[in-house]
C-alpha cells in the first residue's frame, strides 16, 4: 500500500511539472507568409499634343492607397514602362515640375496583366499661359506651335504693365526684342519698370526663357549686354557675367552636362553654329546659383536656376487659374525624393508622411529661368539645337 502511495505521488509531481514546462514554452515559429504586392503593368509612349513628337524625360507616376509612389521616366523614343498597384488609378505624366505641363489617365489596373495606353490619351497636355515677344533673330513660338502648343504675342510694352505679365506662367523673350525696331526705344536700359516686374513675375513662380542678347533683361544693357556690371536687370551681377563678344563659328562635340537633358535627349553631345558674330558669351558665373546644361570645354552655353528671390517683390497670383486647385511638392519616398504636382486636395495627406511644398531643389516657390547663348535661327538652321529647345519649352 505503502509503495502503491509513493508511485501515485510521483505521478502526480510529474504531471504538474509536465504541464509547467509545456506552458513556459514558447510556440513553435513561423515565418509569415509576405503579402504579394498586387501589380499590372502600365505601357505607352509620351507624345507631345501634335501627336507625333515623342517626349523623353517625362515623369510617369501613380500612387498606392497609402500614398506610396510607383513612378518612371520616359526614354529619349517617349516609351515607358511603369509598374502600378492594382485598382483604380490615375496615372500621371508630367514634365519640369508638373505645373506647367501635365496629363491625368484615369486606370483600373488590373493585377498581373500589361495595359497598352493608346496614343490618344498619352499626349502632353499644356496647363500653362505662354507668351512670346518678337525678336529679330529668335523665332522660338514657331518651337512651341510645332508641338501643338499655344503661345500668345505681347509686346514689349506689355513688359511695363504687371498686370498684364501676370496672367502667364511662362514667358519667352526672343533675341533682339529690344532692339529699336521691336521695343520702340533705342535705350531700353532706362525701362526700370520691366526689371521689377520681371523680378515680382519670377519670385511669384512665373518662369522665363531668354536667349542670346537677350541676357540683358537679366542683367541690364540696351539690346545687348557689352561688359560686366552693367547697370540694369534684376540679377546680382555676382551671379552672373556676359558680354556680347562671341565670334561667329561652330563649336563641335559641344557637351550636354545635364544628366537629365541628356536622357531626354538621347545624346550626350553636339555641334552648335553661331552663324551670327557678336553673341552673348557667359564669361563667369555663380556655380550655386546656376546649374550649366550645355557647355564646350568649360564654357557655359545654356544655363539654369529656380533660385532667385526678389525679397522685396511684392506677393501676387502669376499664371493660369487652373493651376489653382493643383499644388506643387516635393515628394519624398524612402530617401528619393521627386518634383511633382499633385491635386490640393491630396495635399495633408503627402504632408503626414513627410513631403514638403514646393521644389525639392529649392527652398523657395521662385519659376525657372533658363538662358541660352544659342537660339533657333530664323533661318531654321538650328540642328541638334531644336530638341534642347523643346525640352526648355516643356520643362520651363
Amino acid at each position: 500500500m505503502r509503495k502503491l502511495s509513493y508511485l501515485f505521488l510521483m505521478f502526480i509531481i510529474f504531471s504538474l511539472t509536465g504541464c509547467k514546462m509545456t506552458e513556459d514554452e514558447p510556440a513553435p515559429f513561423t515565418t509569415p507568409k509576405p503579402v504579394a504586392f498586387k501589380k499590372g503593368i502600365v505601357n505607352g509612349t509620351v507624345y507631345a499634343k501634335n501627336g507625333v513628337k515623342t517626349i523623353g524625360g517625362a515623369i510617369i507616376f501613380t500612387f498606392d492607397d497609402n500614398h506610396k509612389i510607383h513612378m518612371t521616366t520616359s526614354g529619349a523614343d517617349g516609351k515607358f514602362h511603369l509598374e502600378a498597384p492594382a485598382g483604380n488609378r490615375i496615372i500621371h505624366i508630367q514634365t519640369g515640375d508638373g505645373s506647367n505641363f501635365r496629363t491625368e489617365i484615369p486606370l483600373v489596373v488590373v493585377n498581373n496583366e500589361t495595359h497598352t495606353l493608346p496614343a490618344s490619351v498619352s499626349k502632353l497636355n499644356q496647363i500653362a499661359n505662354m507668351a512670346y515677344v518678337k525678336g529679330s533673330y529668335d523665332e522660338i513660338e514657331d518651337i512651341v506651335i510645332g508641338l501643338g502648343y499655344t503661345v500668345s504675342q505681347i509686346s514689349y510694352d506689355d513688359l511695363k504693365n504687371m498686370s498684364t505679365i501676370a496672367a502667364y506662367d511662362v514667358i519667352f523673350l526672343n533675341c533682339g526684342s529690344r532692339s529699336q525696331g521691336n521695343s520702340g526705344t533705342a535705350t531700353p536700359n532706362n525701362d526700370t519698370m520691366i526689371y521689377d516686374n520681371l523680378a515680382t513675375f519670377v519670385t511669384n513662380g512665373g518662369s522665363l526663357y531668354a536667349s542670346d542678347w537677350d541676357v540683358a533683361y537679366l542683367l541690364g544693357g540696351n539690346s545687348n549686354t557689352n561688359a560686366c556690371n552693367t547697370a540694369g536687370g534684376f540679377i546680382p551681377d555676382a551671379l552672373l557675367c556676359s558680354t556680347n563678344t562671341g565670334p561667329s563659328t561652330t563649336f563641335t562635340n559641344c557637351t550636354v552636362a545635364n544628366a537629365g537633358l541628356a536622357g531626354a535627349l538621347g545624346f550626350t553631345s553636339l555641334d552648335i553654329q553661331y552663324d551670327l558674330g557678336s553673341w552673348q558669351r557667359i564669361i563667369n558665373y555663380d556655380a550655386t546659383f546656376w546649374d550649366v546644361l550645355v557647355s564646350h570645354s568649360s564654357e557655359p552655353l545654356m544655363i539654369r536656376t529656380n533660385k532667385f528671390q526678389q525679397p522685396t517683390a511684392p506677393q501676387m497670383a502669376v499664371g493660369n487659374s487652373a493651376n489653382s486647385g493643383f499644388v506643387t511638392i516635393c515628394h519624398i519616398d524612402n530617401g528619393t525624393s521627386a518634383t511633382i504636382t499633385i491635386s490640393q486636395s491630396d495635399l495633408q495627406a503627402h504632408l503626414g508622411h513627410g513631403d514638403t511644398v514646393g521644389a525639392c531643389a529649392t527652398s523657395t516657390n521662385s519659376g525657372n529661368i533658363y538662358y541660352t547663348t544659342f537660339h533657333n535661327h530664323a533661318s531654321g538652321n538650328i540642328g541638334n539645337t531644336g530638341p534642347i529647345l523643346q525640352y526648355v519649352i516643356l520643362n520651363l
